[in-house]
């Protein structure tokens, strides 16, 4: 269905996001960049919990949990510009 592959679609844009943050933090230093990276993750998480909600209730719930850790790492991770 239409709404499934929208939802994968952005289920895999996040996962890119996710896999492109940590070594931009962590391996390069890059706490600005990876500021920018992190902020498009939230972002194409929510996307993902809307768009998954169409397709299946349950894994778009079970998406919240990941939200909301990835926006307590954004503060961090903007902690940590700003003092830079």
């Amino acid at each position: 269905s239409v709404a499934r592959t929208t939802a994968i679609r952005w289920f895999f844009i996040q996962l890119a996001l996710n896999a492109a943050w940590s070594p931009v933090f962590f391996g390069w230093h890059g706490v600005k960049t990876a500021l920018v990276i992190i902020v498009c993750l939230l972002l194409a998480i929510a996307a993902a919990i809307i768009t998954t909600l169409r397709a299946d209730r349950l894994a778009a719930w079970l998406l919240v949990p990941y939200l909301a850790w990835v926006a307590y790492a954004t503060t961090v991770n903007a902690g940590v510009a700003w003092m830079n």
